[in-house]
């Protein structure tokens, strides 16, 4: 093929927020499959706050991206050649394909995908990483039983707003932790939250005791920090937190640890970390319930569509940090 691929690779370890400086813009010919290959040409970019955890040379459950590499990113595309008997070209596919305008696979890890079923966007979202990581947060290791009472810190971004989703197609009541009037309005109003607190507000604290005044027996956090121990006060006998992320601390250095640990020692609770690939061989179970649930209209996949280049990654990715982000951000190369 006669085309150019552009990339975008790690040039430099980040020291706090990453800033353009890096990475690095590069171009290369786009590559020939060989047998049992296929090439893709992106069109969809996910970007993730584990994202950021990924540049740190420091062990963690997954190797760091390594300098001068392609930046890694789940992502969705269309097969453009194929020499594997899996793939056929014009197949619609979603891998872990990188920051890149094209991308060689030989399948391994790779999910057709029908983008006239439901938007690509939603294979990266609902569908893919995000809906896996809050079926199997929520479910697995929150241990949700119906109509407990349920609260998310960062509510209004990809997982949280998922996670408060399921919990209310289970009876539940639900209380989101988002920044900002927009945001908090949006889990209420349109995502069916019972309450919703803004920890931009002073004293919000204090609104989360008038939300939570028997305390909540699933805490699932993506924040850490101030808003992790604002939350281990409002824990209920038995509850269990779940760690998922914390998306205040991976741009800090040295990352803020909780004060109120001793509420799990009052309340005999639990506070358990995950990983979402642990549950790689239930994919496709969480996959068809949640498909199920966008069919009825139960759920709703939340996205935050912005549409570029690959060039535009180094300055999109920071709205995750910035909390600039409604939902699930995707990178979207172009028209598709």
């Amino acid at each position: 093929m006669d085309a150019t691929n552009h990339q975008i690779r790690l040039a430099a370890r980040p020291t706090g927020e990453p800033v353009p400086s890096d990475w690095a813009h590069t171009e290369e010919p786009v590559p020939t499959p060989e047998d049992g290959q296929i090439l893709v040409r992106v069109t969809h970019l996910s970007l993730d706050p584990a994202m950021r955890a990924w540049l740190d040379d420091r062990p963690s459950y997954i190797p760091p991206v390594g300098l001068n590499e392609v930046m890694r990113a789940l992502a969705g595309g269309e097969v453009v050649e194929s020499k594997n008997p899996g793939f056929a070209v014009g197949d619609h596919v979603t891998g872990v394909f990188g920051v890149q305008e094209y991308a060689i696979s030989d399948g391994r890890g790779v999910q057709k995908v029908d983008p006239s079923a439901v938007p690509m966007t939603t294979y990266l979202s609902a569908l893919g990483m995000t809906g896996m990581t809050a079926y199997f947060g929520l479910f697995d290791v929150g241990a949700l039983k119906d109509g407990e009472t349920v609260l998310i810190s960062g509510a209004a971004g990809a997982v949280g707003s998922m996670v408060g989703q399921l919990a209310k197609i289970k009876g539940c009541r639900v209380i989101g932790i988002a920044g900002g009037a927009e945001k908090c309005a949006t889990l209420t109003d349109e995502l069916g939250f019972d309450a919703a607190v803004d920890y931009k507000v002073d004293g919000w604290s204090r609104g989360l005791r008038e939300a939570a005044p028997d305390g909540v027996d699933v805490f699932f956090d993506n924040v850490g920090g101030e808003v992790l121990d604002a939350g281990l006060r409002r824990l209920a006998r038995g509850a269990r937190v779940v760690i998922c992320g914390a998306i205040s601390q991976y741009n800090s250095g040295q990352p803020y640890g909780p004060k109120n640990y001793l509420s799990l020692l009052v309340n005999r609770a639990r506070m358990e970390g995950f990983v979402v690939f642990d549950f790689a061989n239930r994919y496709a179970e969480a996959g068809a319930e949640i498909a199920g649930w966008l069919r009825a209209g139960k759920l709703h996949s939340k996205e935050h569509v912005v549409t570029g280049s690959v060039g535009d990654f180094p300055a999109t990715l920071p709205k995750l940090f910035r909390g600039e982000n409604l939902g699930k951000l995707v990178l979207q190369i172009g028209k598709d």
